[in-house]
């Protein structure tokens, strides 16, 4: 399977200014249904609550995209779970499943970000509690039978039915976890699909945290099939050079803001290079990220391998052509390399 995410990033117009929010939401559905018409399986939106990324309620977006689409599954990149309510998130994605006829999934994370949490009331010295307790009472959400839940981080419920149900009996629901191998085992243990956020460094050395998620799904007695998905970070444009071209002052602007909040040093171009070549990021010509794909996916041994194009003030046009690339060139070679 393969999907392509995006933040909802605030891109910038022909004339170099930032859109307006509302722009960019119509972009990201435009994005959407032209990644169905090129042949991508699956499209996740993230949810952020800052001024960079547009998206900060994905649902209403997802929805939006439902009523222009008819196949492509629609999920979320990831809805982070330790500030919402469970009930509300189920609720919610269950009347996206019902608009989308069948087609809608959630990706529980805690974020990268934590503006979040003081926006919604939270603490973050409660950021593994909160996380640990809602997910237990989301996978008893996704059974859709009565639940029976008690907890410190919101009121009990007893015998308590949510609505509505799904015409399914079920939400595909994944974990998003970015290398803990704390949160790989809670995956395992709740039964959840993992995903594996690579967003740094050779996508080989996560194979540890897969192995990891098998041995423990083994010994808690789960499904051993259980799928593994990597979201990594890419781009497709007609050559290797164009790629980087494209990208390099868009990437530099957002990874130096997100590095003067986190305290790391300025990205330099050799080593945003390096990262092409060597580590999360895929990017480059059709071949070549063909080429990358398919070697992650034979490190990993994973299931699904969703490409996160969106990268801070990319422009509209650069994605649209990258989608379409990666929907009509990229993943028929990928298949072709792994057949």
């Amino acid at each position: 399977m393969f999907g392509l995410d995006t933040f909802g990033d605030v891109t910038t117009g022909s004339d170099g200014k930032r859109l307006p929010y509302a722009q960019v939401i119509r972009n990201v559905v435009d994005q959407a249904v032209l990644a169905e018409r090129s042949g991508v399986d699956a499209f996740s939106v993230g949810e952020h609550h800052r001024d960079d990324f547009a998206v900060s309620a994905p649902e209403i977006v997802l929805a939006a995209i439902a009523a222009r689409t008819s196949r492509i599954t629609l999920g979320t990149a990831v809805t982070v779970l330790s500030s919402d309510d469970p009930v509300r998130v189920f609720e919610r994605f269950a009347t996206l499943d019902a608009v989308s006829a069948g087609r809608a999934e959630i990706t529980l994370g805690r974020g990268s970000f934590t503006e979040s949490f003081p926006l919604f009331g939270y603490e973050l010295t409660d950021y593994d509690r909160l996380f640990e307790e809602k997910a237990g009472l989301m996978a008893e959400l996704l059974t859709e039978g009565p639940v029976t839940w008690e907890g410190t981080v919101r009121a009990a419920l007893k015998d308590q039915q949510v609505y509505p149900k799904t015409e399914n009996g079920h939400i595909p629901t994944w974990i998003g976890v970015g290398g803990s191998p704390e949160s790989v085992i809670r995956a395992a243990s709740y039964g959840f699909p993992l995903v594996l956020a690579i967003i740094g460094g050779a996508p080989a050395r996560f194979a540890p945290y897969v192995d990891l998620y098998r041995r423990a799904l083994k010994e808690m007695d789960r499904p051993g099939d259980l799928p593994v998905a990597a979201h990594c970070p890419g781009f497709v444009a007609d050559t290797d050079e164009e790629a980087i071209e494209i990208l390099w002052p868009h990437v530099r602007v957002m990874m130096n803001r997100i590095g003067r909040e986190r305290g790391w040093p300025p990205l330099t171009r050799d080593r945003f290079e390096a990262d092409i070549h060597e580590g999360a990021w895929h990017a480059g010509s059709p071949e070549t990220v063909a080429q990358k794909i398919a070697q992650t996916i034979r490190d990993l041994g994973i299931q699904r391998f969703d490409m996160k194009y969106s990268a801070g003030t990319l422009p509209h046009d650069a994605m649209m052509k990258a989608i379409e690339l990666y929907g009509t060139q990229v993943i028929p070679r990928v298949k072709e390399l792994l057949a």
